[in-house]
């Protein structure tokens, strides 16, 4: 598929044209190319580099600060949700949430602002919907560092137009339960591993979630099972049961202190974690966030769910979430966005990097 994009083009017009671009993770090399050689034509006054299926471009003005955007090319796989189609004022189609509108907003800015008051780095990037070994963004991280460098990073994920601030940690544990194989009719000869599972089971429905505020940002943490297996045929008891909890932790806890209050919390069980991911402090104090709370007005919001902020923090750069659509929808069939949002989202961030 070979596409022409417009990046000076209205940026609900730039989000249609990606959506229609199909890219799910592992298959982006058809809109990584249209990115690259829109920019390459477009806007002449960015370095550009190509890294698979990354596409990095920036300025190099040598002004005082420097902000850098991020936005994954990647959908989740097509669910009878392609091509776009708009309607009533909301644009339709797989991507326009999550979150081809925040890569249209970067790209338009990339073309159309040549003489920004910070210098401004922008990253696109493949593979965020699928294991996080895959994730552009992480490879970049590891080949080619200094283009991560920044005194604010926005990645542009979903936040309904709203500044929403670090993120929320996340770790995947799995308790298993061992027993003794018998037939059910001679059940007590037997140990039936699953039941085993009942006390962990019990523990996860009465445990109170804890709601912490930081920088006046709320993250309220949640403890979920989200898997349960076991059993070997309908007239043996089971010898092995497996259960697995994801963890969502605010902030203020690192994945240490998360793996030692899940160890507290289900005391006496075999418990493995399988994942893990630090969240993201607000980091709003940072002059150049204070420019972009400025530009967008209102109060920001904490963000639930982990994005690729943390990465930034991790390296000690500030980071928010600031981007056009409904994270409740993404990944939904009936994936939408207001296209009032993308406007405004462009209308802010051109604010913040123009003065």
């Amino acid at each position: 598929m070979t596409v022409e994009l417009d990046l000076t083009a209205d940026p609900i017009d730039l989000t249609a044209a990606l959506v229609d671009i199909p890219s799910v993770s592992g298959d982006e090399q058809a809109i990584a190319d249209a990115v690259e050689r829109a920019l390459r034509v477009q806007a002449p006054h960015l370095e550009i580099v190509r890294l698979g299926n990354n596409v990095l471009a920036r300025t190099t003005l040598g002004k005082p600060s420097r902000v850098v955007f991020a936005g994954h090319l990647d959908t989740v796989p097509v669910n009878a949700n392609l091509p776009s189609r708009r309607e009533d004022g909301f644009l339709h189609g797989l991507g326009t949430v999550d979150m081809k509108g925040g890569d249209a907003v970067m790209l338009h800015l990339a073309a159309t602002v040549t003489d920004p008051t910070h210098d401004l780095t922008f990253l696109f990037y493949e593979c965020e919907e699928i294991e996080a070994a895959r994730n552009g963004l992480g490879r970049v991280e590891r080949e080619l560092p200094d283009w991560m460098t920044g005194d604010l990073a926005i990645v542009c994920e979903p936040s309904n137009a709203i500044v929403e601030a670090g993120c929320q940690g996340t770790m995947r544990i799995e308790i298993r339960t061992s027993g003794t194989r018998a037939h059910t009719a001679r059940a007590w000869m037997g140990a039936n591993a699953i039941h085993a599972l009942g006390a962990a089971l019990n523990v996860l429905a009465g445990y109170e979630t804890r709601t912490v505020e930081i920088d006046g940002c709320t993250y309220r943490e949640g403890l979920q099972a989200v898997h349960i297996g076991g059993g070997v045929s309908g007239n043996v008891v089971p010898d092995a049961a497996l259960l697995r909890i994801n963890f969502r932790f605010a902030p203020d806890r690192t994945p240490a202190q998360a793996e030692t209050h899940l160890r507290e919390v289900f005391a006496g069980f075999d418990v493995e974690v399988v994942d893990s991911a630090a969240g993201a402090l607000p980091g709003l104090t940072a002059p150049a966030a204070r420019d972009l709370m400025a530009a967008a007005g209102g109060d920001p919001v904490g963000k639930l769910g982990w994005t690729d902020v943390a990465r930034f923090a991790a390296l000690d750069i500030p980071a928010v979430n600031f981007g056009p659509g409904d994270p409740l929808l993404a990944h939904m069939q009936q994936e939408n966005v207001p296209v009032e949002q993308i406007t405004r989202c462009a209308d802010v961030l051109r604010k913040l990097v123009t003065g």
